[in-house]
């Protein structure tokens, strides 16, 4: 029976594997996407269809053609203006020059290895489970540093060495969208959020900003580390049994050039949160807002504005420092030559960048984002679907084009214009759909294939087992993704029934 099970989910597996490599790359795919868009747009607009603006009573809006004489124009002539213009371009690129420092020189991944070193051996699974999910703020830093070195630590102490892979693994990837602290992924689907939510209402998407879910995302680190913890030690761990292969390993702490470098590191960020704090706290700091209390004026301030510059260089001054105590930065050139590097590492974003931008400009300067945002309002309103089972649906179908699609911009980018209309219509805020999005999209990363780091940790696996394959991995990870996804769900609906605010000036209701 148990074979039969094992070849029915192969096939399973097999089968979305298959569908999922006939997908064109995320940048043709978004190429084919914006043709489509023009084309749809010539078809759309000889039927004649308008729609009235949800924002502006009487006033009537049309689809624009894209094709005839004025549209060609539009077509070329901002070509160049809709990739600069690319919302997350700009913000993912500035945030990896401080990120990409830190990573470069060995900063993120002593801190990473350093907390989980620190962590009592009952704590150990749970530690490394939380800094899995903390992990992300370095963006895919984790990815290559935690799941190997899990599977070292519970080696090390006699367990299974792939269920310390496998919980690194679902904090890293599963639990991609929680963080204690804001990230690349806030400002890169923040963006997109709020060119989105522009379509509907531009007024209100001005006074949005890229820590929409901070709160949110917050109470999640705690929740994923707690189920991620429990999955491990009551399900995973269980399944694999005692090891039997022939690896062992000795736990190595951290050597004396990278404690240097981390005491360096720390009197550094935290000189450099001093100043920081500078800049908003007083009454009359430049970066604090004129207007309200201090809650209110921080919301409303240049320093919002100014939060990704702030994230960038809260990164790049540790690793700076990091590099010169141990000696990885001897000079500029060092310096250059990593952010350098961090750049090249960003030629796929960059060449998706543009390909995107001209889709998302495309979209929005049709209008059919708009007339689908109202027309799919009035559908769902029909059919009475709102409040819970709304967001409910939406997860579920939200996770599921991320078994094919896994690049959760690539996703954002194509979703969003359509769906935050839609909840705005129902009296839903953009931030609420952006979190109901971030929980989909990250716990059904580890189960994808088509997920970009799927194969390396593969490749991890089969250090500690020759057999390791996609479905025997999968199989692993499946009971972290189940639980991951019924927990968050369940979190998201309590905070939606109490009304919590997801973030700063960031409410449930639209």
């Amino acid at each position: 029976m148990e074979s039969k099970r094992n070849g029915l989910f192969q096939k399973f597996l097999d089968g979305i594997e298959k569908v999922g490599n006939k997908l064109p790359h995320p940048v043709t795919l978004f190429a084919i996407l914006a043709l489509v868009v023009i084309a749809l747009s010539a078809l759309v607009s000889s039927l004649g269809i308008s729609v009235e603006h949800p924002g502006e009573e009487g006033k009537m809006v049309e689809v624009k053609n894209l094709l005839n004489a004025e549209g060609v124009q539009y077509l070329f002539s901002s070509m160049v203006d809709n990739f600069i213009g690319f919302a997350p371009l700009g913000v993912v690129l500035v945030t990896m020059l401080g990120i990409g420092l830190a990573e470069r020189t060995g900063l993120i991944s002593a801190c990473l290895r350093g907390f989980v070193l620190s962590v009592p051996q009952r704590l150990i699974t749970s530690g490394l489970v939380f800094a899995g999910v903390m992990s992300s703020v370095a963006s895919d830093a984790g990815y290559v540093v935690l799941p190997p070195l899990g599977a070292v630590i519970f080696a090390a102490l006699g367990r299974h060495p792939l269920a310390g892979l496998a919980a690194a693994f679902a904090g890293v990837s599963a639990g991609f969208s929680a963080n204690l602290f804001l990230s690349a992924t806030d400002a890169l689907l923040g963006e997109l959020t709020i060119d989105a939510a522009s379509i509907i209402d531009p007024a209100y998407a001005e006074n949005m900003n890229i820590s929409m879910n901070y709160y949110f995302i917050i109470v999640s680190v705690f929740l994923l580390t707690f189920v991620g913890a429990w999955v491990t030690e009551k399900f995973v761990e269980p399944r694999l049994g005692e090891y039997q292969g022939d690896y062992r390993e000795e736990l190595k702490g951290l050597e004396a050039d990278e404690k240097k470098g981390l005491k360096w590191a720390a009197i550094s960020i935290a000189v450099s949160l001093i100043l920081t704090s500078l800049l908003i706290l007083p009454s009359n700091a430049p970066l604090r807002g004129d207007e309200g209390g201090f809650i209110e004026s921080i919301i409303q301030s240049p320093f919002m504005d100014s939060l990704v510059p702030i994230l960038a260089i809260l990164f790049f001054i540790p690793g700076l420092f990091y590099g010169i105590a141990t000696k990885n930065i001897r000079n500029d050139k060092d310096v250059a030559d990593q952010l350098s590097d961090t750049m090249a590492s960003m030629g796929m974003f960059i060449v998706l960048a543009f390909t995107a931008g001209q889709f998302v400009a495309y979209f929005s300067e049709t209008n059919m984002g708009l007339v689908i945002g109202v027309y799919g309002a009035e559908f769902l309103e029909s059919v009475n679907l709102s409040g819970i089972p709304l967001i409910i649906g939406f997860i579920l179908v939200a996770g599921f084009i991320n078994l094919f699609i896994g690049s959760a911009s690539a996703k954002w980018a194509m979703m969003a214009p359509v769906f935050v209309p839609i909840m705005m219509q129902l009296g839903y805020s953009p931030e609420l759909t952006q979190m109901a999005y971030r929980v989909a999209d990250s716990t059904t990363n580890i189960i994808t294939p088509l997920m970009t780091y799927f194969a390396i940790i593969i490749a991890f696996t089969q250090q500690y087992d020759k057999r390791m394959g996609i479905g025997t991995l999968i199989s692993v990870m499946f009971p972290y993704t189940i639980f991951f996804l019924i927990s968050w769900t369940l979190l998201l609906i309590v905070w939606m029934l109490l009304g919590i605010d997801l973030g700063p000036g960031a409410p449930i209701h639209y």
